[in-house]
This record gives structure tokens, C-alpha cells and sequence, in this order.
């Protein structure tokens, strides 16, 4: 009995390390590949998620060429590249594209080069684009993301460790709700940054900052939304803040709007045919904008003494800075 139990722990030993030492640090996928293959590049898989099992942690997935690669949940430290200047997708119904809940502590994910398309006018659209529920580094790169019901990139954390973002030349468009939503249900505030990136026509917000989260956005654009870019401490926790610099909002009803608690700056700035206010300090929150600096114009909402029309909203939350 002792010699078939040892056996037995041997056998499983070995397939262990027989298991580890077949995933790759670098494994491929194709539009015409095969989840049974190796996910080598002479014969690649043909999801992200056959080939994520073949990968070692920290290791990369490449696109060989244009496919959709199917939704993914990502549990380590991994690279998706769908390749420059090709078409690879992730394209989904009724669940989320992409979503990450890696170790909180170390893992850094890093998505670039891909469309993930969320198909909602089928009447079973997806969920979110990208869903970042914890994981250390999330950083989203050269991306379209659009056609989910809910969020683009819907940053839903509940951890401890501090969290960052970064999104970088990313379009999200056509989405339900928000283009980028941020909380994290603890502290510390989870720290995203938004560079040449783009909302354009979402259902809600452009890029939304609530309970213990802190969005930079440089040189971005928000449109056609409810909002452009939103601070909005719905958890009374006064952290939920927006620092808005070289960026554009236009055609939303706000500009910018703080609520609840919430904080944003605004410099250096365009606010243009929004169809209410340009900066909207209403419901408790406030505004930081630096008067000099930002251009605000043709757009239809109150005047505040002394501030321009249109300009800002909400007479005792609105700080213009020289």
C-alpha cells in the first residue's frame, strides 16, 4: 500500500513539473490556429485562452494574424499583443471581454493592439470591455474598445495593495455607460492614468472617478457623453478626484462635473458645445480650474458672478486659480 502511495505522489510530482516546464514564455495564437496545437509559432492556438494555460507567468501571447481570440480571464502576469497594424479581436456576447484578477501584490498585465468589440447592438451585448477586479499594474495600450451595455474599462477593485492604471492611445466608444469607471471599495485609492486617449459617444461619463480612485488625464478627448470627466464620491469618502490637463470635452452636457465630495482640476483645457456647463460643481463637489489657462466657450449653462456664462455651475464649489 506504501509503495502505491508513493507512486501515486511521484506520478503527480512529475506531471506537475511536466506541466510547468511545457508553458512557454513566449506562445502564439491565429486566425486559423488550434487550441490542441503547442500555441508555438509554426503551430499556434486559436484563443487567448487555450494559449494563457501554455504561457508562463509573466510570459507574452502574440497575434500571428487577424482573428477573434475570444474572451479571457487573465489570473497572472501576462502580455496580450494582437501585433501592429492587424485586426485582432476579442469579440463577445453576454460576458465580459477581457477581464483581470491577477495577484494583487505583483502581477502587472499589460493588453495592447487589440479591438475588443462588445456586439450590443445584437440585443446580447457584452458586459465591459475590460473588467479590472485586482491584480498590481493593469496597462491598456493602442486599444479600441467599444459596443459593450456597461463600462469600457470598468476598474472595480476591493484590495488593499495600491493599484495603478495606465491607458494609453486607447478609443473607447459606443458604450453603455462609461468610457473608464474607477473605484476600489478600500484604500488606498487605486491610481489611473489616461494619456491620448478617447470617449466618444458612451451612454454616461467620459472617464468617471468614484470612492478611493485618482484619474490623470493628459491630453484626452471626451464627447458626446453626460459628462466629459466626473469625480463622484458616491461612498462619502472624499478621495475620489480628477486631475484633467491638455484635454478636450465637447458636445456632453457637462464638461466637467464634480459631485458628492469628489475633486477635479482642470488646466490648460478646451470646453466647447457642451449643453449645459462647462464646469458643473453641483451636489456637493468641488472644482479646481485654473481660469487662465483653460478655453471655454459656446456652451449653454448657468454663470456663476463674476465667472464668465457658461463657465461654471454651482456658486459655492466652483474655485477659479490664477
Amino acid at each position: 500500500m506504501r509503495t502505491i502511495k508513493l507512486l501515486a505522489t511521484l506520478a503527480t510530482v512529475l506531471l506537475a513539473t511536466t506541466l510547468m516546464s511545457a508553458q512557454a514564455s513566449r506562445t502564439w495564437v491565429s486566425g486559423v490556429g488550434d487550441d490542441a496545437n503547442p500555441c508555438s509559432r509554426t503551430a499556434p492556438c486559436k484563443t487567448w485562452a487555450g494559449a494563457i494555460s501554455k504561457t508562463a507567468p509573466g510570459g507574452e501571447i502574440d497575434a500571428l494574424d487577424p482573428g477573434g481570440f475570444g474572451a479571457l480571464t487573465i489570473t497572472k502576469a501576462i502580455t496580450l499583443d494582437g501585433g501592429g497594424g492587424q485586426v485582432a479581436s476579442t469579440l463577445v456576447a453576454g460576458t465580459n471581454g477581457i477581464v483581470v484578477q491577477a495577484n494583487a501584490a505583483s502581477d502587472t498585465v499589460i493588453i495592447r493592439n487589440l479591438r475588443i468589440n462588445g456586439i450590443s447592438g445584437t440585443g446580447n451585448g457584452g458586459f465591459n470591455g475590460i473588467r479590472f477586479l485586482s491584480g498590481k499594474d493593469l496597462n491598456v495600450e493602442n486599444c479600441y474598445i467599444f459596443g459593450f451595455t456597461q463600462n469600457g474599462i470598468d476598474i472595480a477593485l476591493n484590495q488593499a495593495n495600491q493599484a495603478s492604471v495606465h491607458v494609453v492611445n486607447t478609443v473607447l466608444k459606443n458604450n453603455g455607460g462609461d468610457g473608464l469607471r474607477a473605484t476600489n471599495a478600500v484604500s488606498p485609492a487605486v491610481r489611473v492614468e489616461v494619456i491620448h486617449s478617447y470617449a466618444l459617444l458612451n451612454g454616461s461619463v467620459g472617464f468617471e472617478a468614484q470612492q478611493h480612485s485618482r484619474i490623470v488625464a493628459f491630453q484626452s478627448h471626451a464627447e458626446h457623453g453626460t459628462d466629459g470627466f466626473k469625480a463622484d464620491d458616491l461612498g462619502g469618502t472624499n478621495d475620489a478626484q480628477i486631475i484633467v490637463s491638455n484635454s478636450e470635452a465637447s458636445f456632453n452636457t457637462n464638461v466637467v462635473r464634480s459631485a458628492d465630495g469628489g475633486t477635479v482640476q482642470v488646466g490648460g483645457s478646451v470646453a466647447s458645445f457642451n449643453s449645459s456647463c462647462g464646469f458643473n460643481g453641483t451636489g456637493g463637489g468641488n472644482i479646481f480650474f485654473y481660469q487662465q489657462t483653460n478655453r471655454v466657450v459656446n456652451n449653454s449653462g448657468g454663470a456663476t458672478p463674476g465667472v464668465s456664462p457658461g463657465l461654471l455651475c454651482g456658486a459655492t464649489t466652483g474655485i477659479p486659480q490664477t
